[in-house]
C-alpha cells in the first residue's frame, strides 16, 4: 500500500486553523478537521490537535492524506453529454434512462461508473473515500443537467447551495391536461406515503414527517389534452416535481408511477414508444464554489420530448 500524500503550505490569512487550511487547499473544513483528529496535520513542525485554534498568517502547514479508499465499482467508457468541465466540478446532461447511483439491479451502466473512468481519479474524496462528488439526483427516466464536484472543497460549497435552496433550478415538462391557474405555487409538504413506502406523497401541513417542498409552474404551451409548463422548483425533494403536479390533477405524460395517461393520448404515446415521464432538468445555475462567480447552464428538450410535443400540438 503506498503512503499518505502530503499537502505542504503556508497558511493564507491569521484565522481558524481548519479555516485557513481550507483555504489554502482545496479539502473540506469538515475533511480537515477529521484529518486533524487522526493527527495527520501538523503546524510550524508541531502536530496540531484543535480545529479552531486560531493561528498566523504565514505559518507552514503539512497534511498527510492518506490513500482514498476506492469504491467497489468498475469505471465503464460510457459517452457522456458534458456541458461544462474545469479542474473542480463537472455538468452534465444526463439522458433519459440512466441511473446516478449504483443500487441494487443497477451495478453498471450508471452514471457513477461513467465519471469513475471519465474522471480518473480527479473525485471528491469526501469522508477519504474515492467517488465522483455528485450532490443531488435527478431519476433515471428523467432527462437533464446534473453537476458533480471533483473536490472536498466543490462538494461542500455545492451542497450548501442546495441545502440553502439557492440553487436555481428548471424543469420542463409535459402534463395532462391544462393547469389552471396557468401560473401558480404548489406548496406541499412531502413525504413516504403511507400506503407504498416507495412512492412520496403529499402530506398534512401539520405532518412531523417529511419535508417542506414548493413548486413553481407556468403554462408554456397548450397541446392537445395536454400542456407543456415550466417548473422552478424551490426545494428539491424526491420525485417532487412528479408528485406536486399529480397533486393538482395535472400528472406528467408517461409517468409510470403518480400518473394515468389521458385516454386519448394513449395510442400515441404508444406509437411513439415514450415509456418514461417527460420532466426535463433544462436549467441549472449556482455560485461557483472556487472562482465565487455565478454559473448557469441549459439543455435543449431531448428528441423524444420534442417529438411528443409536435406530436400533442398538432
Amino acid at each position: 500500500m503506498s503512503g499518505p500524500e502530503c499537502i505542504t503550505g503556508t497558511l493564507p490569512a491569521a484565522n481558524r486553523l481548519d479555516k485557513a487550511i481550507a483555504e489554502a487547499t482545496d479539502l473540506s473544513r469538515e475533511r480537515i478537521k477529521g484529518l486533524i483528529a487522526d493527527g495527520a496535520v501538523t503546524l510550524g513542525g508541531a502536530v496540531a490537535t484543535s480545529a479552531s485554534a486560531r493561528v498566523a498568517e504565514g505559518v507552514t502547514f503539512t497534511v498527510a492524506l492518506p490513500p482514498l479508499a476506492p469504491l467497489d465499482l468498475e469505471p465503464q467508457d460510457i459517452p457522456l453529454e458534458i456541458v461544462f468541465e474545469d479542474e473542480h466540478l463537472i455538468v452534465v446532461n444526463k439522458p433519459a434512462g440512466m441511473v446516478v447511483h449504483p443500487a441494487a439491479g443497477n451495478r453498471d451502466g450508471t452514471l457513477v461508473n461513467a465519471l469513475l473512468h471519465h474522471c480518473r481519479g480527479r473525485l471528491s474524496g469526501i469522508n477519504g473515500v474515492e467517488r465522483p462528488g455528485i450532490v443531488h439526483r435527478i431519476d433515471k427516466d428523467t432527462s437533464g443537467l446534473l453537476v458533480v464536484a471533483k473536490t472536498d472543497a466543490a462538494h461542500e460549497g455545492l451542497a450548501r447551495q442546495f441545502a440553502d435552496h439557492s440553487i436555481h433550478r428548471r424543469y420542463l415538462a409535459v402534463c395532462a391536461g391544462h393547469p389552471n391557474p396557468p401560473v401558480g405555487t404548489i406548496d406541499a409538504r412531502l413525504g413516504r406515503s403511507d400506503r407504498d413506502r416507495k412512492k412520496m406523497a403529499v402530506l398534512a401541513k401539520d405532518s412531523s414527517r417529511g419535508k417542506h417542498a414548493v413548486t413553481h409552474y407556468t403554462l408554456v404551451q397548450r397541446l392537445a389534452h395536454a400542456a407543456l409548463i415550466e417548473c422552478r422548483l424551490e426545494t428539491g425533494r424526491t420525485h417532487q416535481v412528479r408528485v406536486h403536479c399529480a397533486s393538482i390533477g395535472h400528472p406528467l405524460l408517461g409517468d409510470p408511477v403518480y400518473g394515468r395517461t389521458p385516454k386519448p393520448l394513449r395510442s400515441l404515446l404508444d406509437s411513439l414508444a415514450f415509456r418514461r415521464q417527460a420532466l426535463h432538468a433544462a436549467e441549472l445555475g449556482f455560485i461557483h464554489p472556487a472562482t465565487g462567480k455565478t454559473v448557469e447552464f441549459r439543455a435543449e428538450l431531448p428528441r423524444d420530448m420534442r417529438e411528443l410535443i409536435d406530436e400533442t400540438a398538432r
